[in-house]
């Protein structure tokens, strides 16, 4: 983020804390509750958002240097991401050409060659087939045509894209937009090193938990013991950029700025933003690290999801020896409370939705993120949008 845009939103906030107010979304709108448990919206969603689509698989930092990999099983096609001997980032099917046994069951690391268990047929970080045993027994094959299947990859803003799709396109700045984009170039996402990540099998609705992140308005109650030390609740900057959009959490730190120049201000010291970048990523970079949350459906069941959460340190501001206390104090004040309280609350709210006994759910004036998310994927699917509310009375069909 410009420096020149940190401080107008830093302003901004500080006049919503003067003032007692927070952003607006101008009105309510009532979300039914069966866009969280009806199987056919799910298989739709799977297939437009998750299978059609594509996807932001992790950062730059993942694959650090030649011989990097990184593999991933929470979409219909099995990806295995590289990068190659001459530093490309390369994506393929994660699948041997022989037999089809997924090629590599590890979830990331460094390797010159990827093995098949089945047979030993030997492959490259290019995704060229290099290798097998007794080809003379095998038959006579061309290598060359049996390389790996290689999957749409772009690089770009320290984001790595994978199209799960062969004949998928991948515009990043398309998917981003101008605005949104330059904003990002600006963190220098990029500089960020890998330090650890979790996975949180969470028995709710993937845009349950994207609700979660959505709002402010429950700190004070719900993370009174935790985040509500850090931050203050009900007080947020908000702007949307086409399909993705941008939160800023306020941090009490803000109050030490008062009073010093403009030009020591800086934005990840005294807010966390949060980018949510359609379909299903949260990505919130902060002063000394970063955090990436992708939410994956359950294929089977849309009452469970899979949260994977990565943690990232920025290396010309962290060093070396520090790293670990980075992750501790990222795992215990903002993965435990996602396991602990967040995902807890998710799950209770996906057993009213279960119960079929609650028609809807109601978003606020003070939380657009949830108005801008859910309307977003209705006009995806080609649903109609959620009526803006002026005030609640009757019970709204939608």
């Amino acid at each position: 983020m410009r420096h020149s845009e940190q401080v107008a939103q830093i302003k901004t906030l500080m006049a919503r804390l003067d003032s007692g107010t927070t952003v607006d979304a101008g009105g309510f709108r009532v979300n039914p509750t069966w866009v969280y448990t009806d199987p056919d919206l799910a298989a739709r969603e799977q297939h437009e958002f998750f299978d059609s689509h594509p996807q932001v698989i992790g950062l730059s930092a993942d694959l650090p240097e030649a011989g990097s990999f990184l593999s991933m099983n929470d979409l219909a096609t099995p990806i295995l991401a590289t990068r190659d001997s001459d530093g490309r980032f390369r994506a393929f099917v994660n699948s041997c050409r022989h037999r089809g046994m997924v090629l590599e069951e590890r979830r990331r690391g460094s390797a010159r060659r990827f093995v098949c268990g089945f047979h030993s047929w030997t492959y490259d970080t290019g995704g060229a087939l290099v290798g097998l045993p007794k080809p003379d027994h095998f038959g006579d094959i061309d290598l060359d045509c049996r390389g790996l299947i290689e999957l749409p990859a772009a690089e770009k803003y320290g984001l790595l894209y994978v199209h799960p799709q062969v004949n998928g396109h991948i515009d990043i700045d398309e998917l981003l937009g101008e605005e949104l984009a330059d904003e990002l170039d600006a963190w220098n996402i990029g500089e960020l090193g890998y330090i650890g990540e979790d996975s949180y099998p969470a028995t709710c609705n993937w845009k349950i938990a994207m609700d979660s992140f959505g709002e402010t308005y429950h700190f004070t109650t719900l993370h009174q013991n935790t985040l509500a030390r850090e931050f203050y609740g009900n007080v947020q900057c908000y702007d949307t950029f086409g399909r993705n959009h941008r939160m800023l959490l306020v941090r009490r730190d803000i109050d030490g700025l008062r009073g010093l120049p403009e030009d020591d201000w800086e934005i990840g010291k005294v807010t966390l933003p949060v980018y949510w970048l359609f379909p299903n990523v949260q990505l919130m970079p902060f002063a000394f690290g970063c955090v990436l949350l992708r939410a994956y459906p359950d294929r089977t069941d849309p009452g469970n999801h899979v949260s994977r959460i990565a943690y990232y340190y920025w290396k010309n501001k962290v060093p070396e020896s520090a790293r670990d206390d980075v992750l501790y104090q990222m795992t215990m004040r903002f993965g435990n409370v996602i396991r602990e309280e967040d995902y807890v609350v998710c799950a209770s709210q996906q057993v009213s939705a279960n119960s079929g006994r609650l028609d809807n759910v109601l978003f606020g004036r003070n939380e657009p993120a949830l108005h801008h998310f859910h309307n977003t994927y209705r006009s995806v699917l080609g649903m109609d949008p959620l009526p803006l509310l002026d005030r609640v009375e009757e019970p709204v069909s939608v």
